[in-house]
């Protein structure tokens, strides 16, 4: 594939480039790349493609390639390009220089794309240090100019053309000062994350996080789920977390409590979703992001089965799972939106497998009962006497459990009924 005309319809229209090298799927990056771009208001005109071995250092393409691309631009009257792979400072300074367009390369669409979507301080924070490590080597670039822009240093922006090194130095600096300012504010923040996972912890409640590539359709997902097992989701819209047919969606974690018609309960959380070469300094930012699913007692891989590219979408999640230190958690993969295609569902493979509609109520019970078997497993049902004079002991079982039976005799209650491990440690002399 040399070149494929994409639209020529939107508002800023941008070239694509990628190169096809014997470890990459060119075909299947460029559609992310193109996916991407859409979703930071970029329109796709025309994709260029080029098979090398490796990138050229000077200029990622080959020179008669980027004299093709020069001569496109100035064709078609388009002023930026977007690159499929993160460029040397060099190799966006030599791009520029002779095609006169903005290169932009997917590291930097991703960033941008992070820094719309933040909202909480935690994650705006995040998005702010990724950024700055990404311009701190491109000082020289337009691309910082607009990065510069974009996070509010003000004035000229850091690289205005022709300055000379005292001004680079300074700029240097301030960006190395601002780092270690957010990386304090980071593990502030921090601290209260980890006192509020604590809390939950102490609250014996098990956690199911959901893992996967963005726009597998987590988040519909844990809204279907919170809808009929939330306290409150199904008349409070803030109880929901927010979805919507696009990349990176959400960038928050959201925890909620989930109680089921036996009164069991468990934590279900909503991650960050995933994408293929996912910019270094991004995953290493966003590891607080993902804590919840690094305490997780099981992780649901939520994968789009209807997407050509799912096998790919799957090894991405779990390599960037592995890179962030989430790993020997035990996983039950979610095949969803099979009501896209001719699978039948809901169909349960095994005790790791489910293939599923997140829309369907079918679907999300044989969900629920998969969940209740990995994190209820090491429950055991015990009989219980309560004292006629304790009766808060049995009042606090009565809110978090349904008893299996329930008898009496001269001195108390005998019930029967499952607890957890921690339960059973906790009631134990009332065990018989």
């Amino acid at each position: 594939m040399t070149e494929q005309h994409v639209t020529n319809q939107g508002q800023r229209r941008v070239f694509l480039i990628g190169l096809s090298t014997n470890a990459s799927n060119i075909d299947y990056e460029l559609e992310e790349l193109a996916n991407l771009a859409k979703a930071n208001q970029l329109i796709p005109e025309i994709i260029f493609s080029q098979k090398l071995e490796r990138p050229n250092p000077a200029t990622y393409f080959g020179k008669g390639k980027v004299d093709e691309l020069a001569e496109a631009v100035k064709t078609y009257d388009v002023d930026m390009i977007v690159a499929n792979d993160e460029l040397s400072p060099s190799q966006i300074r030599n791009l520029e220089k002779v095609t006169q367009a903005t290169v932009l390369d997917r590291t930097g669409l991703i960033l941008d794309i992070f820094a719309q979507r933040a909202q909480t301080k935690a994650a705006k924070l995040q998005v702010q240090l990724a950024r700055l490590q990404y311009q701190l080597p491109r000082l020289r670039t337009s691309m910082s100019v607009s990065l510069d822009q974009q996070t509010g240093a003000g004035g000229g922006g850091f690289t205005s053309r022709g300055s000379g090194e005292t001004k680079l130095e300074e700029s240097r600096r301030r960006i190395t000062s601002q780092m270690v300012h957010i990386r304090q504010e980071l593990a502030d923040l921090s601290k209260g994350e980890d006192t509020r996972s604590a809390r939950r912890t102490a609250n014996n409640l098990p956690n199911v996080a959901l893992v996967g590539y963005t726009n597998a359709g987590k988040s519909t997902l844990m809204n279907r789920l919170l809808a009929r097992f939330g306290i409150g989701a199904e008349s409070d819209d803030t109880k929901q977390v927010f979805e919507k047919d696009m990349l990176f969606a959400t960038l928050n974690t959201t925890v909620r409590q989930l109680t089921l018609p036996d009164k069991t309960q468990f934590l279900l959380s909503d991650t960050v979703g995933f994408v293929s070469k996912l910019p270094h300094n991004l995953v290493a930012a966003f590891k607080s992001t993902l804590q919840e699913a690094a305490q997780a007692d099981l992780l649901l891989q939520v994968v789009d089965i209807s997407d050509p590219h799912y096998k790919d979408m799957m090894t991405t999640t779990e390599n960037t799972l592995r890179e962030v230190g989430v790993t020997n958690i035990p996983m039950v993969t979610v095949y969803n939106k099979a009501d896209k295609t001719t699978l039948n569902y809901p169909d349960v493979s095994g005790e790791n497998a489910i293939t599923l509609s997140a829309l369907e109520a079918a679907s999300q019970d044989a969900l629920i009962t998969l969940i209740q078997k990995h994190v209820f497993k090491d429950n055991e049902t015990v009989t219980l006497h309560i004292p006629f004079d304790q009766g808060a002991v049995q009042a606090k079982l009565a809110a978090n459990h349904t008893f299996i039976a329930e008898n009496y005799d001269d001195s108390g209650t005998l019930l029967t009924v499952e607890l957890s491990q921690l339960e059973l440690e906790q009631f134990k002399k009332y065990i018989i």
